[in-house]
């Protein structure tokens, strides 16, 4: 496990290991999304990962897919944020923020009533919302207009500086799982006509201006990427996931990013197929592996080359010290999914470490 325990750099971000911790929804955030002392303590608990990927935080107003997820558009929400920021830090610790819009997950349940938007009128099919009232099915969202394209860019953008103002090491922008920067990406749910849709490079320039938009505000050297070209979660597709692999990875050189993250499979295994190599194969920087790896995996991967560092969900979700678990070959706890998204401490702040256990 020697290769865990290596320093990487990443862009501007010293990592101590490369045990990294991946994005987490736990839907703690306070009212109005802001959060609190209860998120602090568990990303503190945390912070010996080589560096935190703090959860997917609304990047706007009006994109709620969570109810309780926090939000990075306020000032009462940057505040509360440096609870997070400043417990991570005088722990040891690295934490970025995930920057994210929901898109055509969002609900009109979350957001007074509003109709999400996305980049074509397709709903999600797969799924359904957790919302207040109870299970409700996902509404046909409303296609965006180009001429409203330009203030999303913004609204990442102004994310992007409230991160910074809060405390954060840098930020990760949201481009996986369904949400709506994916959803441009991929053709089965990007299926409009023009300068956003159609070929690759059209479906990607929505991701591309904001990346434009995010690294002036950063440096690019502190931004970070998340894509999913497999996973099928929010009813996502695309007829040609390793083609688009292969189009992000070599386009995504000309940003020096301090790492993209790549989510390797699908949850619901409905598409296979091996977009790891390709991405390895086109992009240059630092790549960070993620879903399903166990520490012997992570090492032979990094090993091998084939990755730089690896992101663990569900191990941090239930260890706080899982570099120390990982470590010393001691057992894991296991994660309770009855308590992933309900409110309080349970299965949050209580998951017992090596030595209270």
């Amino acid at each position: 496990m020697d290769s865990l325990f290596k320093p990487l750099r990443a862009g501007a971000l010293h990592l101590p290991n490369r045990i990294l911790m991946a994005p987490l929804t736990r839907c703690r955030a306070e009212e109005g999304h802001i959060p609190g002392a209860l998120m602090a303590e568990h990303y503190a608990q945390r912070a010996s990962a080589g560096l935190i990927v703090a959860e997917a935080t609304m990047a706007m107003e009006g994109c709620s897919a969570f109810w309780k997820e926090p939000g990075i558009y306020s000032d009462a929400q940057v505040e509360g944020w440096k609870k997070t920021t400043d417990a991570v830090h005088a722990a040891g610790g690295r934490i970025v923020l995930q920057i994210w819009h929901g898109g055509r997950a969002c609900h009109p349940a979350f957001n007074d009533g509003r109709q999400p938007v996305a980049p074509s009128p397709l709903a999600i099919t797969n799924d359904e919302v957790h919302t207040p009232q109870g299970k409700q099915p996902h509404v046909i969202p409303r296609p965006l207009l180009d001429s409203e394209l330009p203030a999303i860019v913004s609204g990442f953008a102004q994310a992007a500086a409230n991160a910074r103002a809060a405390g954060f090491d840098g930020v990760e922008v949201h481009a996986a799982n369904g949400y709506l920067l994916d959803e441009f990406l991929r053709d089965g749910s990007n299926q409009r006509q023009g300068p956003y849709g159609g070929s690759i490079e059209n479906r990607a320039r929505l991701l591309l201006e904001t990346l434009d938009a995010v690294c002036k505000v950063w440096g690019s050297d502190r931004v970070g990427l998340r894509i999913s070209p497999l996973n099928s979660y929010n009813s996502m597709i695309d007829s040609d996931p390793v083609a688009l692999t292969r189009w992000l990875g070599a386009r995504l050189n000309d940003y020096e990013l301090a790492y993209l993250h790549m989510m390797r499979a699908d949850f619901f295994s409905q598409q296979q197929g091996d977009v790891m190599t390709p991405v390895r194969e086109t992009y240059k920087g630092v790549l960070i592996g993620n879903m399903g790896y166990d520490a012997t995996e992570a090492a032979a991967a990094i090993d091998a080359g084939l990755l730089d560092a690896v992101a663990f969900g569900g191990g941090f979700l239930a260890n706080p010290d899982l570099p120390q678990r990982i470590r010393l070959g001691a057992p894991l706890n296991v994660p309770n999914p009855a308590t992933f998204y309900s409110p309080g401490a349970a299965g949050y702040t209580d998951y017992p470490t090596l030595g209270a256990a």
